[in-house]
């Protein structure tokens, strides 16, 4: 009888469980932020510039013939050549070398930090949101404490009680930069809370590190991918300053930061261009990539922008 004829609406149902069971829900919003990053022109140039860079900088025994720390007195202040394409330094290492090199260490500092400072505002930030009560309010506190001083005479202060050494500065930009991850999540947090589904699981009796990890926090990896980007490029900011002043990285490890060090000399900043101004461009070049990547990733993804 027409008890066993679907209704228009009953046929539609049946097709959403259909795809649901087989994964196919959600790809046409993965499809269209997808489309709509590959579409954006300032975006790929970056996905570009920071894939050539950092595979430079993975492959560099096989690109240039040099070691980084190699010297040759009898080639000092070498200017570009074929044997050396960006010429020598005072101790004549080939600059060529030390930027390949010099970008192993400088991108492991800032996408370490960033990747370290967005796993413990993550941990932190999605149960505390979720959660609420003295445990938001102890670490909200703790986070105002760091957010409070200005963020380079903090990492200088870090510096100066812990030592220079590369897995020090990694720790101490981990350390200054959880805060603001931590707050961006629980902002999310605190806003996804309030949606039905959240109320049903609640309802449902699930434990409460489930409900923000496992339900809540694939609905804010958006914004988290986007500052993740965004803050590799400023400890790789950061990192540079403080090489630049001989407070980074040891001055016999090569990062991009130890090699415009030399720069503080006057003489080889007007006479020997070479030293200073690639790596600066490749540093310029690179930060630009992430910034344009973030934005991609912002506009992509941020429900309000699309289409």
């Amino acid at each position: 009888m027409g008890s066993n004829r679907k209704s228009k609406l009953d046929r539609k149902m049946d097709e959403i469980r259909r795809k649901e069971e087989a994964g196919l829900l959600g790809g046409k919003e993965y499809s269209r932020a997808l489309n709509k990053f590959t579409n954006n022109r300032l975006a790929l140039l970056g996905l570009i510039l920071f894939s050539i860079i950092l595979l430079s900088s993975i492959f560099a025994p096989f690109i240039s013939p040099y070691e980084p720390g190699t010297i040759d007195v009898l080639n000092r202040f070498a200017s570009p050549s074929t044997s050396h394409i960006l010429g020598t330094d005072q101790l004549g290492r080939d600059i060529f070398t030390r930027i390949l090199y010099g970008g192993r260490i400088s991108i492991l500092v800032g996408l370490g930090s960033a990747l370290g400072a967005a796993f413990i505002g993550v941990l932190i930030g999605s149960y505390a949101g979720y959660k609420g009560g003295w445990i938001d309010k102890i670490f909200m506190r703790i986070s105002e404490i760091f957010m409070a001083f200005p963020r380079m005479i903090l990492v200088l202060m870090l510096v100066s009680i812990l030592g220079q050494s590369l897995w020090n500065l990694i720790i101490i930009f981990i350390l200054t930069g959880w805060g603001s991850v931590y707050r961006m999540v629980r902002s999310q947090m605190l806003s996804i809370r309030e949606e039905e589904y959240v109320q049903a699981l609640r309802a449902f009796g699930l434990n409460d590190f489930i409900i923000p990890y496992k339900h809540m926090l694939p609905n804010a990896i958006a914004p988290i991918l986007v500052n993740i980007t965004l803050s590799t490029a400023m400890f790789i900011l950061q990192e540079t300053s403080l090489s630049f002043l001989g407070l980074g990285v040891p001055l016999n490890i090569s990062t991009w930061g130890n090699i415009l060090n030399v720069a503080q000399d006057l003489n080889i900043l007007k006479d020997y261009w070479w030293i200073w101004l690639p790596v600066g461009l490749v540093i310029s070049t690179f930060v630009l990539s992430i910034n344009f990547i973030g934005d991609g990733l912002r506009d992509s993804t941020d429900p309000s922008q699309q289409g």
